[in-house]
């Protein structure tokens, strides 16, 4: 790095062009994955023809098996189930947080997809922010900003996931009670594929963990780089898939007005979560409150693209289907992290007011 000379030959501040360039370098860092979204969505727009269905890349086989479990593979290879057992105690935080995310927020996007199917929006992408209600808290996004704030971390990565698993079973019967059995593969074989794709390389990977736990936590792989770069993999098919089919039309006005619903979605579960743990009956801590605000709202687009394009495959509209949920994923993490100064800075009064009030009432009782 280059610096300003001092009168006393000591160095000064750095030159701010130079500083400039690595805070750039810093934040593509940090949104890499985000970039890397746009990035082979664009591909596909340029080159269908290497991911489409039948080309070269071969998508039916080496992303919908290969790809689909080298993610789950990995994410058991890299939970950690001994740190869960803290928070298994905490069952009403839990119970919570899973009928709010996978019972609550179904039906609400359900009965305003209700409202919504009389405007112009394209009915697929409609379609495609049912899905997102249907879909699991996320392991990641939701465990580090709970993390950021100082709220209840233990129970962010419980319910996290417990959350995935449950997804697992969950997600394709809300997907069929609420969107039916419009799909090109039978529930069934959906079911039997994703024991294969999903279960199966998580509890693999658990097992190869405990013989290789130590050199885990010695070298520290790039887990969620890994992961990170199979998922973009699976969105360059899916848009292949899309691109290449000239009878499907994305109109701007759709997809502004599905980016605005998605904010308005967020912001109102953020809401409804605030005002519901912050009851006095419900006796929720302030940093419960933390996990249930990112947790409860958050959804999860590991979880949710593999599994989407296991359930609608040979669908020409899974790409638009997926569109709501590749949205809403940059849209949490943004949103939650404009509000972590905010939740932190309440927290922090809650816990005063919290310690001040119990001496308040010792005296009362003298």
């Amino acid at each position: 790095m280059h610096w300003f000379k001092t009168t006393s030959g000591r160095k000064g501040v750095p030159y701010p062009s130079v500083s400039r360039i690595v805070m750039l370098r810093d934040k593509l860092q940090r949104n890499w994955f985000l970039i890397g979204i746009v990035v082979v969505i664009s591909l596909a727009k340029a080159y269908p023809k290497l991911g489409v269905k039948g080309g070269p890349l071969h998508p039916e086989i080496t992303v919908k098996y290969i790809a689909v479990s080298l993610i789950f593979f990995n994410s058991g290879l890299s939970l950690k189930t001994d740190e869960l057992t803290s928070a298994l105690k905490q069952v009403r935080l839990h119970f919570f947080i899973q009928t709010f995310t996978l019972c609550f927020i179904p039906c609400l996007v359900w009965l305003f997809l209700k409202v919504l199917s009389f405007t112009e929006i394209n009915e697929w992408l409609l379609k495609g922010l049912q899905v997102v209600g249907c879909m699991p808290p996320p392991v990641s996004s939701a465990v580090i900003l709970t993390k950021s704030v100082g709220g209840n971390e233990a129970a962010a990565i419980f319910n996290s996931a417990f959350g995935s698993f449950l997804g697992i079973v969950v997600t394709p019967v809300l997907l069929l009670i609420f969107m039916g059995s419009s799909t090109a593969v039978p529930f069934l074989n959906i079911f039997v594929t994703l024991f294969m794709t999903v279960v199966m390389p998580i509890i693999i990977g658990q097992i190869v963990r405990r013989f290789i736990k130590e050199w885990l936590e010695r070298r520290k792989p790039p887990f969620g780089t890994i992961g990170s770069c199979t998922l973009l993999l699976i969105i360059y098919t899916t848009f292949c898939d899309t691109f290449s089919n000239e009878a499907l039309e994305m109109d701007k006005f759709s997809l502004i007005s599905i980016a605005f619903i998605v904010l308005i979605l967020q912001m109102t579960f953020l809401s409804l979560i605030f005002f519901i743990t912050t009851i006095k009956r419900l006796n929720f801590a302030p940093a419960d409150t933390v996990a249930c605000l990112f947790c409860a709202s958050h959804k999860s687009l590991t979880l949710g693209i593999p599994m989407l394009k296991i359930i609608y495959h040979g669908t020409d509209f899974l790409s638009l289907l997926s569109i709501p949920l590749l949205i809403y994923h940059p849209t949490q993490i943004l949103l939650g992290g404009l509000l972590v100064p905010t939740v932190k800075s309440w927290m922090t009064n809650a816990k005063k007011s919290a310690t001040t009030a119990v001496p308040d009432k010792v005296q009362e009782s003298i």
